[in-house]
This record gives C-alpha cells, structure tokens and sequence, in this order.
C-alpha cells in the first residue's frame, strides 16, 4: 500500500501545482486587446457551386 500513497500523493501535488499554475494566469497576467487583421486569398472564397439534382 505505500507505493499506491507514494503514487497518490505524487498526482496530488502535481494536480496543485497545475491549478496554482492556472490560478496565477488568470490574476497576473492582463491578456493584450487589440484589432487584428488576416489578409484572405480571394481564390477561396470564389467557391465554384454545383447545382443539387
């Protein structure tokens, strides 16, 4: 039974390390607004469509 408390214990800590990771991202880091702008190839949007028989 130790091994399987060992183990426990060992994904327990990582769990709150990965929460305590999410926790201080979500209150120290501001996240950077602004507008964006992706160029679009004309070639996909002129989608030939074929007629429904």
């Amino acid at each position: 039974m130790p091994t399987l408390s060992r183990f426990l214990v060992i994904i327990g800590v990582a769990v709150a390390l990965a929460y305590a990771a999410m926790y201080a991202l979500v209150f120290f880091v501001e996240p950077r607004q602004g507008e964006m702008i992706a160029p679009v190839a004309l070639d996909r949007l002129e989608q030939k469509v074929q007629p429904t028989q």
